[in-house]
């Protein structure tokens, strides 16, 4: 660890600390921050046995931290990319404190050992467009000289466990479902949870997943436990108390043959739905449909008021009567503008949010503070960049 407590500190009353590795500090923010957040812990973000894994630190002068991000280098080490790790969804926002200020922000992300350890360029995301922390950080960020590039990968569905669902019609339909598979073998639901996870569960989702259109018709890329690197990252996850009882499994089971599963975290009065799956053999019994409608039951005894089942697959999710949510963003953050502007080709717009606080910002910078050698130095990183989010940024 090293860290700066140096003049710059003193004048914008922000100490940043540079930790290796996924740094345990991530908990103690974790703690302070919103239910449907509280999963941002140190494990979550994974990846703490990556060589070049770092974490960043912001505090105020009193010690009490702020902000968290952690990261790791991606694409070109030449390059320095950052991106910050761990599960793709429900998505992977920065611990930010609900107090923390737009100086205190900016102050973090200008703070010069910030722009060394990130480099020219990082990546955050997935991330909700209405979460108060996107916002915030992508003002603080052009506030602070970075460009926000935005690419949209559409919008989550919310369920309101309290609508009514399943309709009459629906639950005819799902007994129906139920009787058929139940001339099939012994049926059973298993719900783990807490100290129930193991390796024997992580197995079983993988060998639904393996009999499931996804292990039978794609390469897998799609799955969450099919690879044992992918059950690997996920037995990290479940290291931490507080996320092993936060996520569960709801198994469904024909003669102890696990055929459909539904893998969620439960934050509530929040539920993210991070993957289901079924075994393609038993696919006329519609076990999907089952083990989705005794998760939900779950749920609501849970106390959990509102699912968000992500994005795609629309249709059957509009049926049940889910709305669609937030727009779901993935931002690319660049240090040099003109970098940034060819970067949009690949990835995305720049923030409409984000630009106009660039240009304030912008207003009361030195025009000339640029030298030649930071000019020859951005058209290397320019170059650099584009190839880095050409080859590695896509997931």
């Amino acid at each position: 660890m090293y860290h700066a407590r140096i003049d710059y500190d003193a004048i914008c009353d922000v100490a940043v600390e540079r930790h290796a590795g996924v740094s345990g500090q991530i908990d103690h923010l974790a703690d302070r921050l919103p239910a449907t957040h509280g999963f941002l812990r140190a494990a979550w973000f994974g990846s703490s046995d990556c060589a070049d894994a770092a974490t960043l630190v912001a505090s105020r002068i009193d010690g009490t931290p702020f902000a968290a991000l952690p990261t790791i280098g991606i694409g070109p080490s030449l390059v320095g990319a950052r991106i910050v790790p761990g599960s793709y969804w429900p998505f992977r926002s920065m611990p930010l404190a609900p107090d923390a200020t737009h100086a205190e922000l900016k102050a973090f992300l200008e703070h010069p050992v910030t722009l060394q350890s990130l480099g020219p360029i990082w990546r955050l995301g997935p991330i909700y467009a209405d979460d108060p922390a996107t916002r915030a950080l992508k003002q603080a960020a052009a506030s602070a000289g970075w460009t926000v590039l935005v690419r949209r990968l559409g919008h989550t569905f919310l369920f309101d466990t309290g609508g009514g669902w399943p309709r009459s019609s629906t639950r005819r339909r799902l007994a129906n479902y139920a009787r058929q598979l139940d001339q099939q073998g012994s049926v059973r639901y298993q719900l783990v949870r807490g100290t129930d996870w193991n390796d024997a569960v992580l197995d079983d989702l993988a060998t639904v997943e393996q009999a499931s259109w996804v292990g039978r018709a794609t390469d897998g890329t799609g799955a969450k436990f099919m690879s044992a690197e992918r059950r690997e990252d996920w037995r990290r996850v479940l290291a931490d108390p507080a996320l092993a009882d936060a996520l569960t499994a709801t198994i469904l089971r024909v003669d102890e043959r696990p055929v459909a599963f539904s893998f969620d975290l439960i934050a509530a009065p929040m539920q993210y739905g991070i993957a289901s799956s079924y075994d393609d053999d038993f696919a006329a019994f519609r076990p999907g449909k089952l083990v989705t409608a005794h998760q939900i039951g779950i749920a609501r005894d849970l106390g959990v008021e509102r699912i968000d089942f992500g994005a795609g697959d629309s249709g059957y999710k509009r049926e049940m009567g889910a709305a669609l949510g937030p727009e779901i963003l993935d931002l690319l953050i660049v240090r040099h503008r003109s970098a940034a502007s060819l970067l949009k080709m690949k990835w995305g717009s720049e923030s409409e949010i984000a630009r106009e606080a660039y240009r304030a910002a912008n207003a009361v910078r030195d025009a000339g503070r640029e030298s030649a050698g930071r000019r020859r130095f951005e058209a290397w990183i320019t170059i650099g960049a584009l190839a880095a989010a050409a080859i590695s940024f896509a997931e």
